[in-house]
């Protein structure tokens, strides 16, 4: 799961496939949306043990305050740099977003957010850089803003671009249209909560298309579907219950989990192994599908990384635990049984009242 960079590659860079490891650390687990009290000593421990264990890679966003502080101060401690340079791992953040209903996708505030990013995580340049939630805005904002990141690339402080969005559509168009105006593909997009046990969209109508569109890696986000397949319920933080999903489909996925604890399993172990079965399936030497994991506490951590070891193997061969596979499949099989017709059900985004050309709520017509 490691990767290697070096500080000469911001001019000439190798493709982003060849150096994104299979797993990611997700930083919303450092945020008010998901955790009540998001500190350092909770990111230090975290951070630290991942790195142990061979984690490469971090995923952030302004978005999710106060990670992009906190990951800075702990990887800028002398004792983790002294022994992670920064040379030996990935960091991914956004533009764009700042709040439930703020966005700023201007070309000002795009540099500002650039350069603000680059000040709390106390480095020099950002691997990848999003324009986070691009349903939120129009099409045209969010090509200016590739503008903006693109002259940042130009002067090494960024090194790859891309999109996050829910919506596949929405991605697909605003490649297409990256390569119309800017002659180049974007480098990664970054879709949450479709390559899972719940939804299967993104393997189904998303990967041939951005792999047509000259893509080089997909980042699947939202493994658990925002916590939805676990055990304990939706997480819910310091800013109260976003979870998207309507009252049926939670329970659905609580009776779910109930059945796979009675198989003396975890269904968050198995949703995790599912959605990392499937991004492996699916990537080559030179298409890589990634899986964004959110963890808040070094107690998830292990869950998660012995999840992952089930499944994933150290090996140049097949990457993916075949008996492993066989052995999930029928549980697999029943966790979607039980969901039933909420298998492959849809959130709503942005929701039915957003204004994308005002960028805000707004009164729905009766």
């Amino acid at each position: 799961m490691e990767a290697r960079l070096k500080k000469t590659e911001c001019v000439k860079q190798a493709p982003l496939a060849q150096i994104l490891p299979p797993v990611i650390l997700g930083g919303a687990g450092f945020s008010y949306q998901v955790y009540p009290d998001p500190n350092i000593s909770q990111v230090r421990q975290v951070l630290r043990q991942a790195f142990n264990l061979g984690l490469r890679a971090i995923d952030t966003s302004p978005y999710y305050e106060p990670s992009e502080e906190l990951i800075g101060q702990a990887i800028s401690e002398p004792d983790f740099a002294n022994r992670y340079p920064r040379d030996q791992y990935i960091i991914m953040t956004k533009v764009g977003r700042l709040g439930a209903d703020r966005f700023d996708y201007s070309p000002s505030w795009v540099r500002c957010s650039v350069n603000r990013s680059l000040e709390r995580l106390h480095v020099d340049y950002l691997d990848v850089v999003f324009c986070h939630d691009i349903e939120y805005v129009t099409e045209e904002a969010a090509l200016d803003a590739i503008g903006i990141l693109l002259e940042f690339v130009r002067e090494g402080k960024v090194r790859y671009i891309g999109a996050s969005s829910y919506r596949i559509d929405l991605l697909l168009q605003l490649a297409q249209s990256v390569l119309d105006r800017y002659g180049r593909p974007l480098d990664v997009v970054q879709n949450w909560a479709q390559m899972t046990l719940q939804n299967n969209r993104l393997e189904t109508d998303g990967l041939k298309n951005f792999r047509d569109l000259g893509i080089s890696c997909v980042c699947n986000a939202s493994p658990l579907t925002l916590g939805l397949l676990r055990s304990n319920g939706v997480p819910v933080g310091s800013l109260g219950d976003f979870h998207p999903a309507p009252a049926a489909l939670r329970t659905a996925a609580l009776r779910a989990a109930d059945y796979v604890a009675e198989q003396g399993e975890s269904l968050a172990a198995l949703a995790l192994r599912y959605a990392i079965w499937r991004a492996r399936a699916t990537s080559t030497s030179d298409f890589q599908v990634s899986t964004i994991t959110g963890i808040g506490s070094t107690k998830e951590l292990d869950e998660n990384i012995s999840a992952i070891s089930q499944i994933l193997l150290p090996t140049h061969g097949s990457p993916i635990n075949s008996a492993r596979v066989e052995r999930d499949a029928p549980l697999w099989n029943k966790v979607q049984e039980i969901l039933g017709s909420w298998l492959n059900f849809n959130f709503t985004s942005p929701e039915a009242n957003w204004d994308v050309q005002q960028q805000k709520f707004v009164k729905l017509k009766l």
